[in-house]
């Protein structure tokens, strides 16, 4: 009885995701076609299969990636770019990258060309996603450890929804003062050095229904269509944060609620935590079941029968 109860304990724990699971993760993709570097093994392709947090890819883009040459101000650069663009998202998974269907399928089919076409590319498929801090900051105070006191903060410009601390930003509105700040830092430009632009798409389901955003796939197409005809050299990283729904907190949230002694009374269930409810139920009667089953055969074969019996007196 104690063998089937625990291997029935251990069906119910594999069906039960742990509270402790790794958190979701999301691809980053380097490239550029105007600049050639190789890496430290002498390639112009690399991929990192490490899970590694967002100030962990900011030092490799630095220091893997060639990025120091041109941010830093200590180093010079034998090929320079013009403009570092750093596209930030919050859609894409590392699933999406292999899945049949992914949620932007314009968005990955671009991310493919424009890795497969460019003289140098790093791929990070497994960047962790964070609560502590925004993507942004994480890579902005990964660059300046790796920089030191070097890194150029006056040539950072922020678009869409991106939000830093400070004011050694240029905050812009659209694609045209993009193009228009762009032009005014040709002569101001240091030598050698580039301007580093940071995009950042909020995720359309955390926007009221009326200010529904395009998708990635096309703004950033819009983006990189906008650097080809302006003539710059860039080199461009896409980097991606997946967000949860606020349908289903995380395991921080939910802690939060339960000190602060509120109750989640607007939490819904859609039709695939329904399926996964009803399941979760099943498996529950179905051990009670199995248990109950398990206790009356042991009971049963506990009970033992006399081999012989006396014979009847006779009256």
């Amino acid at each position: 009885m104690k063998e089937a109860l625990a291997v029935a304990l251990m069906l119910l724990a594999a069906l039960i995701p742990s509270a402790s699971a790794s958190p979701a993760t999301g691809p980053a993709f380097l490239w550029s076609r105007h600049y050639e570097q190789l890496s430290t093994d002498g390639i112009k392709e690399l991929v990192n299969y490490q899970t590694i947090s967002p100030k962990d890819l900011a030092k490799s883009i630095l220091s893997k990636g060639g990025w120091s040459d041109f941010l830093c101000l200590g180093k010079k650069s034998q090929q320079p770019v013009d403009v570092a663009l750093v596209f930030l998202g919050r859609e894409m998974q590392s699933l999406d990258i292999s899945a049949n269907n992914p949620a932007d399928p314009a968005l990955v089919d671009l991310l493919k060309v424009s890795f497969t076409r460019s003289n140098f590319s790093m791929a990070f498929p497994y960047v962790a996603a964070i609560e502590e801090e925004t993507v942004e900051t994480s890579l902005i105070s990964g660059f300046a450890e790796t920089c030191g006191q070097d890194l150029e903060t006056s040539s950072i410009a922020l678009l869409g929804s991106c939000s830093l601390k400070g004011d050694n930003y240029h905050k812009l509105s659209d694609l045209q003062s993009l193009n228009e700040y762009l032009a005014s830092r040709k002569e101001k430009r240091p030598e050698g050095k580039a301007d580093l632009v940071m995009f950042c798409h909020e995720a359309p389901g955390l926007l009221p229904e009326s200010d529904v955003l395009p998708s990635e796939g096309e703004i950033f197409s819009e983006l990189l269509l906008s650097m080809e005809q302006s003539g710059q050299k860039f080199t461009s990283l896409y980097v991606s944060r997946p967000y949860s729904s606020s349908q289903y907190p995380s395991l921080h949230e939910l802690e939060r609620f339960l000190a602060e002694g509120s109750s989640l009374t607007n939490s819904t269930c859609d039709g695939v935590c329904q399926i996964k409810s009803s399941l979760l139920e099943g498996v529950f009667v179905g051990i009670v079941l199995l248990v109950i089953l398990i206790s009356g055969l042991s009971c049963m074969m506990g009970i033992q029968t006399p081999t012989r019996f006396e014979a009847p007196q006779e009256s």
